[in-house]
């Protein structure tokens, strides 16, 4: 009986990290997700999703009260607050997450302006002007500030961390990176094996980040800031849909490989490199900052 009770219980008489994990990720992840999947997303938009900023933040506020809901109980038994798992209120303007959202529109332009170069993008001019320009920039800034904070919240705050103390800083992030690939690969259509690796690599990328910086904040900037970019400025597809009220009049027709097809920028080819030269800039940035450890 003693040896059953330590499998379960730390020398602290508190579950183990792991389990506190696993815990996370079936609550939030799914039961809480679904229930408020349904009451969100059924009751309310029925079938009729739009690829617009309305739609996505409410889609988006599933995620969030979810991650708040389990983090704030789990940060209620280990006697902390529920942002000081990454992502502390007091840092959310600082430096790292103005470094992230840089790294992300430098991404994302390089994949856009690839994509012209080589033909496979078409610019012929803006699709809006006026005010409809500045309110539709606003909304989908906010749409994407939505999807920054919650899914980085639900993915690599709480569970980052709980699961780092139990695997390890690599093993954690891998489970993570699959975890973080599947959500996306059944629930938006379309999706292929080189959007996969795509998001298993921006997915490791984002935690080395928190491994470097000592906060998640980096990883929401760059989240952030990536999705606006490939949403409301280039207006690439995304997931068979295209982005209402987007910035540029584009159309892609060049070879897959280039442009993606239903899946637009984040699963371009072209994504690799710069994919690369990110981990070199945020190992060259934060080299001498002591690697972070969990508490």
């Amino acid at each position: 009986m003693a040896a059953l009770s330590g499998f379960f219980v730390d020398r602290d008489r508190k579950l183990r990290p792991i389990w506190r994990a696993i815990l996370y990720a079936v609550f939030a992840g799914f039961i809480i997700n679904q229930l408020l999947g349904y009451l969100i997303i059924e009751l309310l938009l029925g079938s009729k999703f739009a690829l617009a900023p309305g739609p996505i933040a409410l889609g988006e506020s599933i995620n969030f009260l979810a991650a708040l809901a389990c983090t704030a109980a789990f940060a209620l038994y280990e006697q902390r607050t529920a942002d000081s798992y990454g992502l502390r209120i007091d840092r959310a303007l600082s430096g790292p997450t103005w470094d992230g959202f840089a790294v992300g529109v430098v991404m994302a332009a390089g994949v856009g302006l690839g994509m012209a170069a080589l033909g496979g993008m078409r610019v012929v001019g803006l699709a809006m002007t006026g005010s409809l320009l500045v309110t539709s920039a606003i909304a989908w800034l906010g749409a994407c500030v939505a999807v920054g904070v919650s899914e980085e919240f639900l993915f690599r705050s709480y569970f980052l961390q709980t699961l780092w103390k139990s695997l390890g800083f690599w093993p954690a992030s891998i489970v993570i990176a699959l975890v973080f690939a599947a959500d996306h690969y059944f629930e938006k259509p379309g999706e292929n094996l080189w959007d996969v690796i795509t998001l298993v690599s921006l997915s490791l990328m984002m935690c080395y980040s928190v491994l470097r910086t000592g906060t998640l904040w980096f990883a929401v900037g760059f989240h952030v800031s990536f999705d606006f970019m490939q949403l409301f400025v280039i207006g690439t597809p995304n997931g068979n849909h295209i982005p209402a009220d987007r910035l540029l009049n584009a159309s892609f027709n060049g070879p897959a490989w280039l442009t993606a097809g239903v899946l637009g920028t984040e699963a371009s080819l072209l994504m690799y490199p710069l994919i690369a030269l990110a981990w070199a800039y945020i190992w060259w940035r934060y080299r001498k900052n002591p690697p972070y450890q969990p508490r």
